[in-house]
């Protein structure tokens, strides 16, 4: 069994990092041993998806960017990760949270030549949740050189603005996700020189913690060799409640029987932490 706490303290610099810039590199907390099942879990995965997996590469496109979600309930490994991994006590410590609760995971692979990129965004527009205590760790399955890696616009979780969400698919038609808050993001991509922007060069073991409302993005795998498979895990703290959306959201889960107001948690979204 793989160590289930992180393999280091995190530091308190680390935590003022996240706290202003909404995303922050984490260095070596990850025992190989949660890597290697992890792999075993997409590859799995890949072969047999799951009801909500997308492809995100148009047909005769080169590469393959491939998009799934709850690996956790159809693979061991994942599962394992999930309840008894180290992303609780990271999340806890990030968010200064007492509790913790497991929302969903995400699966991003970029094979070697795909050139789609993951617009800019940010998460929570898609969730049904409100709540400041929302956090993800995106962890890399294969070294992340910087310049395909995830990028984010530095302090933008404290905008206090909510762009309305889009399919990542290109043709698809956007989210029909509203609400009073949600405004039309601009094009990031071609503000790139009035932000700061921030994406870091990772090795398997170390991970990216970032806030549900930092915008953010990545470009594509164009190379033709070296994969880029991204295990992104989402977490909540005890101030997130369920709220409605008018449409879609993603991902779509369903059978929760949460109300609006209601804690989330439950057996969908598990308490984690602490630990029992």
């Amino acid at each position: 069994m793989p160590h289930r706490d992180p393999l280091r303290p995190i530091t308190d610099a680390e935590v003022e990092s996240y706290d202003r810039d909404g995303a922050v590199l984490l260095k070596g907390l990850f025992d190989l041993e949660w890597i290697e099942q992890l792999r075993d879990a997409v590859e799995a995965d890949k072969a047999e998806p799951g009801p909500m997996v997308r492809y995100n590469t148009p047909p005769g496109g080169t590469g393959e960017f491939f998009v799934d979600f709850q690996l956790w309930q159809r693979w061991e490994p994942a599962r394992r990760f999930a309840l008894d991994g180290p992303g609780a006590a990271i999340a806890a410590r990030m968010m200064d949270a007492e509790t913790v609760a497991y929302y969903h995971d995400h699966l991003l692979v970029k094979e070697p030549g795909t050139a789609e990129k993951t617009p800019w965004h940010h998460d929570q527009p898609y969730y049904p949740i409100e709540g400041w205590m929302v956090g993800s760790i995106w962890l890399p399955l294969d070294p992340v050189p910087r310049d395909i890696c995830v990028e984010f616009i530095a302090g933008s979780h404290r905008w206090d603005r909510w762009f309305a969400p889009q399919f990542f698919k290109s043709g698809n038609p956007e989210l029909q996700t509203q609400d009073p808050r949600f405004e039309t993001a601009p094009d990031f991509e071609a503000q790139r020189d009035q932000h700061e922007l921030l994406s870091w060069d990772l090795d398997p073991g170390d991970c990216i913690f970032f806030h549900g409302l930092v915008v953010h993005g990545a470009p594509g795998n164009p190379a033709p060799q070296g994969r880029r498979r991204a295990y992104a895990t989402r977490w909540l703290g005890e101030d997130t409640r369920f709220a409605t959306r008018t449409g879609q959201t993603s991902p779509p889960l369903e059978g929760h029987g949460l109300k609006p107001g209601d804690a989330m948690e439950c057996e969908m979204f598990p308490r984690v932490w602490p630990r029992h």
